[in-house]
């Protein structure tokens, strides 16, 4: 084999097909593979280290750190947990219906752990998802208004395919919150998909964005074309916990 061959294909961007190169002409010398197999055994390497790179760019966009798949989760500690939908919901066959999903139920039975498994199907699926937690998304709307970059965040929030906010209702809001959340849930109305996690009913909605008629108008145009999945159960943050023994060890990580 020309040993420039390999510095080629790399030249050319086709470092997936220059990796597998050398095993590819070792297994065609041994199976006698015809030509054509084996450009086809190559441009495959080459597609699976592309779309490889993709989901990891599209994982970090989102924010992703550690990819959560459903087949990990624990159904029989809260098997109240509707176990079909939520694996149906990581089909992302919601996200091209422009329809949102809201999960509600208490601290620590595995919303998060849900929402990103939810999410890590969508960017499978070939959608951008970004995650944002309640707690950032009042340093990005301060930083963006204090930085004048308010437009380009909020163009941020709207233009992928699935947003997620997760813990609403866990940290109050600044004062021009539920202005700037309003016109993310007006722009993204019919035209992308949103997910929310939280444990505050609808009803306590204006209260923590302190501005009632905003979040009656969020709350119209969300739940129009919403799944509500209520997850009931035990915390599974404090059974892990008791299970170390450990009381004073910050499970924040865990779902």
């Amino acid at each position: 084999m020309n040993p420039q061959l390999p510095v080629r294909l790399r030249h050319l961007r086709l470092s997936g097909m220059a990796e597998a190169l050398p095993l590819r002409v070792e297994q065609a010398k041994s199976a006698e593979l015809p030509h054509l197999d084996f450009l086809e055994l190559l441009v495959e390497d080459e597609m699976a280290r592309r779309a490889d790179r993709l989901f990891a760019r599209r994982l970090k966009a989102a924010g992703i750190l550690q990819v959560k798949e459903f087949s990990d989760f624990d159904w029989t500690f809260n098997p109240k947990i509707p176990k079909a939908k939520m694996i149906d919901l990581a089909t992302a066959r919601f996200v091209p219906e422009h329809h949102n999903v809201l999960l509600i139920g208490p601290p620590g039975i595995g919303k998060s752990f849900a929402a990103t498994a939810i999410a890590v199907g969508a960017i499978r699926a070939g959608y951008r998802v970004l995650i944002r937690s309640a707690f950032d998304l009042a340093q990005d709307f301060a930083e963006a208004e204090a930085t004048g970059e308010r437009r380009g965040f909020v163009q941020a929030l709207i233009r992928v395919d699935l947003l997620i906010l997760e813990d609403l209702g866990m940290k109050k809001l600044g004062p021009s919150a539920a202005e700037d959340l309003l016109e993310v849930f007006v722009r993204r109305h019919e035209v992308g998909s949103i997910l929310i996690t939280t444990n505050r009913p609808t009803e306590d909605w204006g209260q923590f964005l302190g501005d009632v008629p905003a979040a009656t108008a969020i709350l119209d145009r969300f739940l129009a074309h919403a799944a509500i999945v209520p997850m009931q159960g035990k915390s599974y943050r404090l059974h892990q916990r008791a299970r170390r023994g450990d009381p004073t060890e910050d499970t924040r990580k865990t779902l």
